[in-house]
């Protein structure tokens, strides 16, 4: 009758074993994606970041070319 519940415990572990296997598995998924998300997002924030530069890059040229000519833009209230 030991010999059975020996067995017993023996499956249990081994089952408890595959479910953190499964799990650690998944874990593992979801760094990998959470780091290509992190990428993806620290290459948007690059390209936004240098199109940000060059709009008021712009911006700094045409208030350059209304100063030249005298045109005073109009205030925003």
């Amino acid at each position: 009758m030991l010999y059975y519940a020996l067995i017993c415990v023996c499956l249990v572990l081994t089952g408890i074993a595959g479910l953190q296997m499964a799990y650690m598995f998944y874990l593992d998924r979801l760094d990998k994606e959470r780091k290509r998300r992190l990428r993806q997002l620290e290459r948007r924030c690059r390209a936004l970041t240098a199109r940000l530069e060059r709009a008021e890059e712009r911006i700094a040229e045409q208030d350059a070319m209304l100063d030249a000519f005298g045109v005073v833009p109009e205030e925003e209230d």
